[in-house]
């Protein structure tokens, strides 16, 4: 699999704060991976970061790579990579309709932009989204009135009219309840058994689903370990990470693993 996202010694400021030191690391097309840390760990900067949303402390070598290139159109790089966050999810709670906040995409906006147009094809691709995401029952209602779930629904339909090969997922399912979750949980098993790459970005392990071999646990602003996830999700190894005493099991059938963590 050749890279997609590659990340070299990437330093990330803010406020004055260094968030990310030195990050490095690689993603790979086709690959579903969970980046895993405690709140403040730099995990959601890191997906800022490869959103286009944050920039790293300047190099003459660029820090960040994606998809080959050094330097990226943002239009172009929608089309193979969406981006889904709880960020994304405030600035689109307005009264628009779900049909324009899925529309937005492929604008890059928020809310469609004044005058535009969208054409047959984007609502066709539109409406084609919210189906895969079965949230096509909500598009006349406005964003305002959905429930965090349903807006999530709408915010991956959102990142899925370009049909992108990669979707990063930061935080998808905070604000959740039970029902939703395993709502989400399984529309986001569907799309990485459909071809999609999914980067989900958690700082919850029992988030991490049977279709994620990979983890990548980051701490302080730095990759603390990256590797299988049978090796990675253990009680010592959750334990370093969260900086206190952590209790790990596994349970479920071989092969769809499933994860659930208490402090002691």
């Amino acid at each position: 699999m050749s890279e997609a996202i590659e990340i070299l010694d990437a330093t990330v400021v803010l406020g004055g704060v260094e968030v990310l030191k030195d990050f490095s690391l690689i993603l790979r097309e086709g690959e579903h991976v969970c980046i895993l840390g405690p709140n403040g760990s730099g995990k959601s900067t890191l997906a800022r970061l490869v959103a286009g949303e944050v920039y790293p402390v300047y190099r003459e070598r660029p820090p960040v790579r994606l998809f080959g290139l050094e330097r990226w159109n943002l239009f172009e790089l929608r089309n193979r990579l969406g981006v889904v966050s709880d960020g994304l999810q405030s600035a689109h709670s307005t009264s628009d309709s779900a049909l324009d906040v899925v529309l937005s995409g492929f604008y890059g906006s928020v809310g469609l932009p004044l005058r535009a147009e969208p054409t047959a094809g984007m609502r066709a691709k539109a409406l084609e989204a919210a189906a895969r995401m079965k949230a096509d029952r909500l598009l006349d209602r406005r964003a305002s009135t959905l429930s965090s779930g349903e807006m999530r629904r709408i915010l991956v339909a959102r990142a899925l009219a370009h049909d992108p090969d990669m979707l990063l997922l930061d935080e998808p399912y905070s604000s959740l309840d039970i029902a939703a979750k395993a709502v989400f949980a399984a529309s986001v098993r569907s799309l990485a058994e459909s071809g999609h790459a999914i980067v989900l970005v958690t700082h919850d392990l029992s988030e991490i689903g049977p279709e994620f071999e990979r983890v990548v646990l980051v701490k302080d602003g730095r990759v603390l370990a990256d590797g299988p996830k049978r090796a990675l999700l253990t009680s010592e190894a959750m334990s370093e990470l969260y900086g206190a005493r952590v209790l790990v099991e596994r349970y479920g059938e071989s092969g769809r693993e499933s994860y659930r963590a208490s402090a002691e």
